[in-house]
């Protein structure tokens, strides 16, 4: 057993060589059929592009807003922690973000046209019907959908396309977010917080059209999301400022009308009850005073809310595809078709080819 163990097996490069030159013929056949394989998977690739975006964000340390703000409210004896809370959603979980489902089917009505001009129309409509496929995708496409039909009748269609529930996708919106997952890349660098948000698609106008729409729609939510509180503040502070300014107004009419009316009389009675009114109409001026510093302190946490975002890099039309020549495709095919036809060579020759010592 302990020789078993020490046996090697090594190659005898003078004998593969050797059947590699007998084998001239087929290994010329099996190199010529991989290279016409390889130009024709190179002219049946469809030609994609890519857009790239580049974001800064805000950084989150507060600014001479913020501290005025806060200086500001401490003066009216408000108590207003601006810049000090810490946002659930991050610069690095803005990839899981893009690839939600959310946020994916919101992308679906997005109007997009091609560079020719030739098609105008929605983005989910343009990857249904309007992209061109691989012709050696086609087959298993063409059996994924034959199964789909054995299983069901239904084949997954929705019967209104305008309707979309992204709590319960049909199979067919479920596929097409699924492609744009995969065309949309997102990354964030961690020493700088750039954010990078590649698009890739055959279109170039496409594809700089939804890279720039991805960019517009994460910061639109991110803005949502970071002054959605200050906003609902800001909305019941309005609402508290309309019912103060309506009962002073009408405190103020009541004591001018009474003023009026009793201009003349010296009853202790009648300036009891304008005194009265008069108090009434001073406290409700005093909060509605305080209620209108409220709001514009509601306004100013609004701003103060709203993130920034720099645009380090805009989109722009690619001029060139990101494909790989067609000369480097059938060179690879004929390197892999001739790697192929040595290993069938090593196997036929084993006992001539391989040695063991």
């Amino acid at each position: 057993m302990e020789e078993n163990r020490k046996n090697k097996i090594g190659i005898d490069l003078f004998a593969l060589l050797k059947a590699i030159r007998a084998d001239k013929r087929a290994m010329c056949l099996t190199v010529a059929a991989a290279a016409i394989l390889g130009l024709a998977i190179a002219f049946g690739t469809p030609k994609e592009y890519k857009t790239s975006v580049m974001l800064a964000p805000e950084s989150a340390s507060s600014n001479s807003l913020t501290s005025n703000i806060s200086s500001l409210a401490s003066m009216v004896g408000m108590d207003m922690d601006f810049g000090s809370s810490n946002d659930a959603i991050y610069p690095e979980l803005y990839p899981d973000l893009i690839q939600s489902a959310d946020f994916i089917v919101s992308l679906f009505p997005v109007k997009v046209e091609t560079k020719d001009g030739s098609l105008t129309t929605n983005y989910y409509d343009y990857l249904r019907n309007h992209t061109k496929k691989a012709w050696y995708k086609l087959p298993a496409e063409w059996l994924t959908r034959m199964v789909e039909k054995m299983k069901s009748d239904d084949s997954g269609a929705p019967t209104n396309e305008e309707k979309v529930d992204p709590f319960r996708l049909t199979k067919m919106q479920y596929s097409t977010a699924h492609i744009i997952g995969k065309s949309i890349n997102c990354t964030v660098d961690k020493k700088t917080s750039v954010i990078t948000i590649e698009v890739t698609d055959q279109d170039p106008l496409i594809s700089a059209t939804m890279a720039d729409s991805v960019r517009c729609r994460l910061q639109s939510f991110i803005t949502d999301y970071r002054t959605q509180k200050a906003r609902n503040d800001l909305a019941y502070m309005e609402q508290l400022f309309a019912e103060a300014r309506e009962q002073y107004v009408k405190a103020r009419q009541q004591y001018a009308a009474f003023s009026d009316t009793n201009q003349d009389l010296l009853l202790q009675s009648y300036r009891s009850k304008q005194d009265d009114l008069e108090n009434d109409m001073q406290l409700k001026f005093n909060a509605y005073t305080q209620v209108y510093e409220q709001l514009q302190l509601s306004k100013a946490k609004v701003q103060e809310r709203t993130p920034a975002f720099t645009v380090v890099q805009s989109a722009s039309v690619p001029i060139k595809h990101i494909n790989k020549s067609k000369l480097s495709v059938m060179v690879m095919a004929m390197f892999l078709g001739a790697a192929l036809r040595v290993c069938i060579l090593m196997w036929k020759k084993r006992r001539e080819v391989f040695i063991i010592h």
